[in-house]
């Protein structure tokens, strides 16, 4: 019995080293897998470039991911130079009034709730319009940077009068004349008039330090020759 299966295993091997139909089967078997690892291998390749591609357009586009903001840091005081120190505190002031969150953004809720205390509410689509207007870094909400950004395009009167980013400029009351905004080149003209009248206060301010500095400067110098004047007749 042990000679007959030691015959049989000859007999094979014999078959596969002379290229028998068992050896073309055995071969075609594992030449097939190796072709569907092999396929397999590419089309997963091919659908993650394709991924990657696709990625790729979409952020050339603007869609997804927002752009990643810069890294410089940003001031205020020197990059809106248009503005007064006051009346960007004031601005900061209405911002941290309405960031309900305290993140340091105004997002599509806020500034629903803003609009509608400022008097001027505005619909879901008129709110995202608001927002995609100023939104340079295009995260759906709103920085300080770009809330004063709207004080900035009112300035330069490139609001529509009848826009939402126009009716909170209008609506703010952020040191603005008495006379009051009724549209973006009135409301550059307050802003005007407003750091004016301020630098002419500080220049007031000074002449009357300097004034008093003199006074005092001259009585001192009276007071001085009246002791020199006494001690002339001990």
């Amino acid at each position: 019995m042990a000679s007959d299966e030691l015959s049989s295993k000859l007999n094979r091997r014999l078959k596969i080293e002379e290229g028998g139909p068992e050896a073309a089967v055995g071969a075609g078997h594992a030449n097939g897998a190796d072709d569907e690892h092999e396929k397999s291998a590419t089309a997963n390749a091919d659908t993650e470039l394709g991924a990657k591609l696709m990625r790729r357009g979409e952020l050339n586009d603007g869609v997804g991911e927002h752009h990643q903001p810069s890294m410089k840091v940003f001031n205020p005081y020197t990059e809106f130079k248009e503005f007064s120190r006051k009346q960007i505190k004031d601005m900061e002031k209405m911002f941290k009034q309405y960031d309900s969150e305290k993140d340091n953004f105004i997002d599509l809720m806020e500034l629903k709730l803003m609009m509608e205390k400022l008097g001027a509410p505005q619909t879901h689509l008129g709110l995202k319009n608001m927002i995609k207007e100023v939104d340079e870094d295009l995260d759906g909400k709103l920085s300080f940077r770009e809330f004063l950004l709207i004080f900035r395009k009112a300035a330069a009167g490139e609001l529509a009068e009848d826009s939402g980013l126009h009716a909170l400029a209008r609506l703010s009351e952020i040191d603005v004349s008495t006379e009051g905004v009724k549209g973006a080149k009135s409301f550059f003209e307050a802003k005007v008039q407003a750091i004016n009248e301020s630098n002419r206060f500080e220049a007031e301010i000074r002449q009357e330090q300097e004034e008093k500095k003199k006074l005092a400067e001259e009585k001192k110098q009276r007071q001085a020759a009246f002791k020199n004047l006494q001690s002339a007749f001990k």
